[in-house]
């Protein structure tokens, strides 16, 4: 009796790569079960018939217009390794033939979380404020070096989006005995409630906290939501800590509101990357700088391929995805994040 052919996975991972995604143990475990057909992602839509019309599953999210994806006669499932949905495929068609699009996106929360939680320290005490004076000769001593230090513990927090890494968040801060409030028009009340924390419109989010999250994903509907006037209604000192995407933030505005000393703020992500040699954030007092680097740690990128072998074992029983978050209908080709070009 001949062999049962391996499944057909087309892997094009971009920007990622089976080395970064997987050890050698996992990956090896996916040689073993999958026959792989790797290749670049701008190449997926050109491939020959035979080949698109093999592939049980996609590792990666290229472009699949409509009449490659007519060709993909076998697809169960898009694995997405990217953070975020990319708007490069028709979603209502996936959909309508039960071809699940997931994405890898949550092993991020952990190390996005805790970085998040340093800054909010850093701003607090000013940290590294202080050490950059030390080494300038110019340091305050004892209480005259607290002037405008905060305690986070008890402070008011507000976090915008509540996903993943919202979530995450919310349980680091547990400790702090934080009162915290949510802004996620995505969810209903009773789910934040569930999770213990205080739903709020963006406008309360704003005003009444210390310290502002924002891990709200770019969609259709939110790119620059917060603006000069969501700025000027914080509170004076405050500190905005942006952990998600930089198209949510009008960032001249926020980098203006730092610069007049209105707020404090950190920021992981950036309108450019790299910024320009020139660019004034790079010398704006008031602002701690991150090169998108927050969840980029080896441990998590290893993750995502546990997560999809995981899921693609189930997928060969016939059962669903359950590691990887799984897209939405409704939701899915709304996302409007950038792809990241680096890891």
């Amino acid at each position: 009796m001949p062999a049962t052919p391996k499944p057909f996975v087309i892997c094009a991972p971009e920007p990622r790569s089976l080395d970064l995604i997987f050890t050698s143990d996992k990956l090896a475990v996916l040689r073993d079960r999958y026959e792989l057909f790797e290749t670049e992602a701008e190449a997926v839509a050109g491939l020959d018939d035979a080949t698109l019309a093999r592939a049980r599953y996609v590792l990666g999210q290229p472009p699949i217009p409509s009449e490659t994806l007519a060709k993909m006669t076998s697809l169960r499932a898009v694995l997405n390794v990217e953070s975020n949905l990319l708007d490069n495929m028709p979603y209502d068609e996936v959909f309508a033939r039960g071809i699940h699009v997931v994405t890898t996106g949550a092993v991020f929360a952990v190390p996005v979380a805790e970085i998040g939680l340093g800054f909010a320290l850093d701003l607090a005490r000013q940290i590294s404020a202080s050490d950059a004076d030390f080494k300038a000769g110019r340091e305050l001593w004892g209480g005259d070096g607290n002037l405008s230090a905060r305690l986070l513990t008890g402070a008011d927090v507000g976090i915008i989006g509540f996903g993943d890494l919202g979530r995450t968040l919310n349980r680091l801060l547990i400790g702090f005995r934080c009162n915290v409030k949510v802004h996620d028009p995505w969810l209903p009340p009773s789910i934040l409630q569930d999770h213990q924390v205080a739903p709020a419109s963006l406008d309360e989010v704003l005003k009444d906290s210390d310290f502002v999250f924002v891990m709200a994903a770019v969609t259709t509907e939110n790119r620059g939501f917060l603006g000069a006037e969501e700025f000027a209604g914080m509170r004076p000192g405050a500190a905005f800590i942006l952990l998600s995407r930089a198209d949510v933030v009008d960032f001249d505005a926020l980098l203006d509101a730092v610069e007049r000393g209105h707020i404090l703020a950190a920021s992981d992500v950036w309108p450019e990357e790299p910024l320009p040699p020139d660019h004034r954030a790079r010398r704006l007092p008031g602002l701690i700088h991150s090169a998108h680097r927050a969840g980029a740690m080896d441990v998590a990128f290893k993750k995502m391929g546990d997560m999809v072998l995981e899921d693609m074992a189930l997928m060969d029983k016939g059962l669903p995805p359950m590691r990887c978050k799984r897209a939405e209908r409704e939701t899915a080709g709304r996302m409007r994040s950038k792809p990241v070009d680096t890891n």
